[in-house]
Order: structure tokens, then sequence, then C-alpha cells
């Protein structure tokens, strides 16, 4: 299965600064950790990088595909309800504004190991209108729906984090050990790889 082809294109045309800024912000890390005698935990490390590469690629994204139109939209729910359901539009504006910003909510949860959703969905929220914000300074359009669903979606990833991590602790205690999860974490870097380069064909042209 193809990635979208916008998200696609956004992968292709920064892969080489995303090497460098992972190469970077590794050793920098790493540097840290060892200057402070820190323990490493690969999965902790290894999420906390993700996070900022997936904000990395989501900035990217909202403010370099094309829309149709430049109108600013202030009415909410207005964009929202003159998409049919289940339509290609539908799912691209409604859903795919919703599913976008999920793993935000979900990375922040983590990040931030929230017990509720309130700080997620505000960080979420400062940083959707930031982004409808600067769309209108670069010939694109503001849209409050935009912002609601980026919201929705920050919100059921904060609400699935803290579902996730209700169900974790409740685990026996010998599923919970760091080395478990030490090697979850490095069977998921393989999987990404292996999509990556071979369902991908290859990211790096």
């Amino acid at each position: 299965m193809k990635l979208p082809n916008e998200f696609y294109t956004i992968i292709s045309g920064t892969w080489p600064m995303l090497v460098i800024f992972m190469v970077v912000i590794s050793t920098i890390r790493l540097s840290y950790i060892l200057e402070k005698k820190e323990k490493f935990l690969l999965y902790k490390e290894f999420f906390s990088l993700a996070f900022m590469i997936y904000i990395l690629l989501l900035f990217g994204l909202v403010t370099n595909t094309d829309v149709q139109g430049v109108s600013n939209n202030f009415v909410p729910f207005r964009e929202i309800l003159r998409y049919k359901i289940g339509s290609k539009y539908f799912l691209w504006n409604v859903l795919g504004n919703i599913l976008i910003f999920l793993p935000f909510g979900f990375l922040l949860g983590l990040y931030l190991k929230s017990k509720r959703a309130t700080k997620p969905v505000i960080i979420t929220l400062i940083a959707s209108l930031t982004i409808e914000c600067v769309q209108m300074f670069i010939g694109r359009s503001f849209d409050v729906d935009d912002i609601i669903l980026n919201c929705i979606g920050g919100f059921i990833g904060s609400i699935l984090f803290i579902t996730l991590n209700d169900f974790k602790n409740k685990l026996p205690k010998f599923m919970r050990n760091e080395l478990i999860y030490n090697i979850l974490t490095v069977i998921i870097i393989l999987l990404i790889i292996y999509y990556i380069f071979i369902f991908q064909g290859g990211i790096i042209k």
C-alpha cells in the first residue's frame, strides 16, 4: 500500500535533512546520557526521536500540500457538513485531518505521561491554530473546521494512550520488563525499514 502522494513527496524530498537531523540529535542525546551517566532505554529514546520526526513531517505536510482555492472559513462545521459521508473529499478532508493528528495526541500523552486528555488537547489546539494562521500568509487558507478536526484527532490519540497505559499497568510484572519494550522497539524499527524499502520501493531515489 503506497503512502498518500503528498506525504510520500514530503518524505522523499526531505530525507537528507531527516537523516542529518536524526544523526545529530541522536549524537547529542547519547553524549548527554554518557555525560550525566543516565540509563539508556532504547524504547524511550526511539519514541522521543520519532515524536520529533513526526512533528517535522506533519508540519511539512500541512504547509506544502496544494489546496483548491484560498478562501478562509471562520464558521464552525461549515466545511465539514458540506462533504458527503464516505466520499473521497470526506475521507481526505474530514477523516484525514483527524487521523493525521491522532499520533500527535498519542505521542504527547506518552511524552507528558498524561493521565487526562486536557493538556494534549490544549497543545493540539495551539499547534493547529498556529498552522492555520501561518497558512493564511503562504497562499493557503484558514479553516476553523481543520482546527476542530485536528483537536478531535489529538483527543482520540491521547485517550488511546491513556487506555493503553492503564492496560499496560495491569499486565503481569514480567511483561512490563524494559527488555521486552526494547525488543519490541527493535522489531518496530525493522518493520519500518522493511516497509519503506520493500513496499514503498525505496524513498531514497
